[in-house]
């Protein structure tokens, strides 16, 4: 079951409903299983609780590193990541997305380095530099069409580059 109701076009993150989350969270919230901690950060983060998420994501990276496979750890890292930059920590979280998605490249592992491209670019985005979530999200959406991706996914991209797009013109516009 997906949360995500869509994106929002300025800041290009999750619409969700917040009482459907909470309810998941509560669900799953004694469940120690790595996709339920992966789950459970998300719903963290999207709930806007941080330092729990950052919390429970450094975890979901130590157990995804003692017990998981590789694509789990590159996922969990990437999850990480994506507390960090709602953190405000874009630096951070730009080494680490750039670190996986190079690894993820690197092993094959398409949708997941699509993946890790597609958070690089929102975190680029988030961060103002507009340039590399431009390029981030023109790699995501090219790894995503070379591994058949749905239209929905390829919708996503499309969006992201549309967003930084209206972004890049409104402050030339200014400037």
């Amino acid at each position: 079951m997906s949360f995500i109701r869509g994106y929002d076009r300025e800041s290009l993150r999750e619409l969700v409903d917040i009482d459907e989350c909470a309810v998941r969270l509560e669900e799953i919230e004694t469940q120690r299983s790595l996709p339920a901690l992966l789950e459970r950060v998300w719903l963290l983060k999207v709930l806007g609780r941080l330092d729990e998420a950052l919390a429970l994501a450094e975890t979901a990276v130590r157990q995804a590193r003692m017990a998981g496979t590789r694509k789990d750890l590159l996922r969990a890292r990437v999850l990480h990541a994506t507390v960090l930059q709602y953190r405000g920590a874009h630096a951070a979280a730009d080494q680490e997305l750039a670190a996986c998605a190079e690894e993820a490249e690197g092993q094959g592992w398409i949708t997941v380095a699509a993946f890790a491209h597609q958070h690089q670019g929102k975190n680029a985005f988030d961060a103002g530099d507009y340039e590399a979530a431009r390029e981030s999200f023109k790699r995501s959406l090219f790894l995503r069409r070379e591994a058949g991706a749905e239209d929905r996914e390829l919708e996503v991209a499309l969006l992201a580059i549309d967003a930084v797009e209206r972004r890049r013109t409104t402050e030339l516009v200014a400037g």
